[in-house]
């Protein structure tokens, strides 16, 4: 089958290279049609990675958070013009205790191998996820980042202690935002604080029972538990500043990357016993459940809605171009590709 990708052969440089695509018996063909930015694409495009991180990776289609609608599965499966969650992880093989998403053999899209800009992507069909009708596409485009919420608040849920009283969330960007949607409908009946640096971005968070600027925090606040979803340098100071109000023997799920070592406040860490919980990506099973927690709380699901900060439609290189200038600039919320190349 021939197939166009487009990939990334240097910074800020995009190619269309055709091909003859392999196709057998467990083959399944998606036409990708809504797509979206992760910070990792950006540093890519702009080549804000190393050099040689660069040079391993590239040429490369970027992109990993996206879906599509079925063109032929020759499993049957799913039927034709079914739309699905395309998983970005691909492991080779299986393991009993480690995870799909952290064996070191596993390929995941848009980091080692082509991503989804591509004119049709051929896969499995347990890398697919059937999305229900009640979620828009431009919403379940990011269904991946919400998965990776999903998979850290589900490890986090099983190392906390019986005191849910409050939940804090360090971080008022797009990844602090899932987070808090996703807690505030699985721990219903605790309170859910918000820390942030933005106070324009912090109005987003109405469905949290306060926000809290992290330079202004009231004395002697405490929380149960906590979320840290800064990443870079943010990190360190976030997470100190979890450890230094944090309830002894809370758990902690960190979510930030940090591309450099941080500073980590080990002492009080020790005196509190508290228990760190650290996540990266996600499986096939988070999908499954990301998938079910949208069609089972609506009132998530809407304001997942109000997260989608631009979108328009690529129909050319120049498109993508256009684009992911658009998104350095852009300042709150993820931005979405109506895929028509």
């Amino acid at each position: 089958m021939l197939n166009t990708v487009y990939r990334l052969t240097a910074p800020k440089q995009i190619e269309a290279i055709s091909f003859d695509e392999k196709i057998d018996d467990s083959s399944v063909i998606v036409r990708p049609t809504y797509l979206s930015i992760c910070h990792a694409d950006q540093r890519y495009y702009t080549g804000a990675r190393d050099a040689v991180v660069l040079r391993e990776k590239l040429p490369m289609a970027l992109i990993h958070e996206g879906i599509g609608e079925v063109v032929s599965d020759k499993t049957g499966t799913f039927k034709v013009g079914t739309r699905v969650v395309i998983i970005p992880s691909t492991p080779v093989e299986s393991d009993k205790i480690i995870s799909e998403n952290y064996l070191r053999s596993s390929k995941f899209r848009s980091s080692g191998f082509d991503g989804l800009m591509q004119e049709y992507v051929v896969t499995s069909p347990d890398r697919l996820v059937k999305i229900i009708d009640e979620v828009p596409s431009n919403v379940a485009a990011y269904t991946e980042m919400i998965s990776v919420a999903m998979h850290a608040v589900r490890k986090l849920s099983k190392v906390m202690n019986d005191d849910h009283d409050t939940i804090g969330i360090w971080g008022d960007g797009n990844l602090g935002y899932i987070s808090a949607n996703l807690v505030k409908s699985l721990f219903p009946n605790s309170k859910i604080y918000i820390f942030g640096k933005n106070k324009d971005k912090l109005n987003f968070f109405s469905f949290a029972d306060e926000t809290f600027m992290i330079d202004s925090i009231p004395e002697g606040l405490e929380i149960s538990h906590a979320i840290e979803a800064v990443g870079g340098k943010g990190s360190q100071y976030a997470l100190n500043q979890i450890v230094s109000i944090i309830k002894p023997m809370g758990s902690v799920a960190m979510m930030g990357v940090s591309e450099d070592p941080i500073e980590f406040n080990t002492r009080l860490s020790l005196e509190k016993g508290l228990v760190f919980s650290a996540s990266s990506r996600s499986s096939a099973e988070d999908f499954s459940a990301t998938i079910k927690f949208l069609a089972d709380n609506p009132q998530a699901r809407k304001r997942y809605g109000t997260l989608i900060g631009i979108e328009k439609t690529i129909s050319s290189i120049s498109d993508i171009h256009k684009f992911f200038e658009e998104d350095l600039n852009n300042t709150w919320g993820k931005s979405v590709m109506r895929w028509k190349i």
